[in-house]
């Protein structure tokens, strides 16, 4: 996400008071676990993603545990929250949380953020989905 986007961001006002990460009643409205399908197409299939509302953009990644803390450190700069899940084998489940409008270029772009940081980071990122409240158009 560059400059420009993230003043826009700024700029706009959201369709939904106050969602944050921790925003309860939330449901998963996009999911995206195949790396052959196109964002565009994720969002395409959903019939419960409301386009003009903001989202809860969750991205599910596999990091060695000692990385964990440097993932964060780097994914913060841009407004990003990572969140362990727990272990899994050798690796720590994490997921790296922010509130955003969907689209299928920031979507896109964001994937192929998260899987480059992930294998640079030994890990690898599993997919991504996408939670809004529930009745997200009202």
């Amino acid at each position: 996400m560059g400059l420009l986007d993230r003043l826009r961001d700024l700029v706009r006002k959201p369709s939904v008071p106050g969602l944050t990460v921790d925003t309860p009643g939330v449901e998963i409205v996009v999911t995206a676990f195949d790396p052959a399908e196109a964002d565009s197409s994720a969002l395409a299939r959903s019939p419960s993603w409301v386009a003009e509302a903001p989202a809860i953009l969750r991205h599910h990644l596999k990091l060695p545990p000692e990385k964990v803390a440097e993932a964060a450190s780097i994914l913060a700069q841009d407004g990003w929250e990572l969140r362990e899940q727990g272990p899994d084998g050798e690796f720590s489940l994490t997921h790296a949380l922010r509130v955003q409008t969907l689209d299928a270029l920031h979507c896109a772009q964001e994937r192929s953020r998260m899987a480059g940081l992930a294998q640079r980071l030994g890990g690898d990122s599993l997919g991504w989905d996408a939670l809004q409240p529930s009745g997200a158009s009202t």
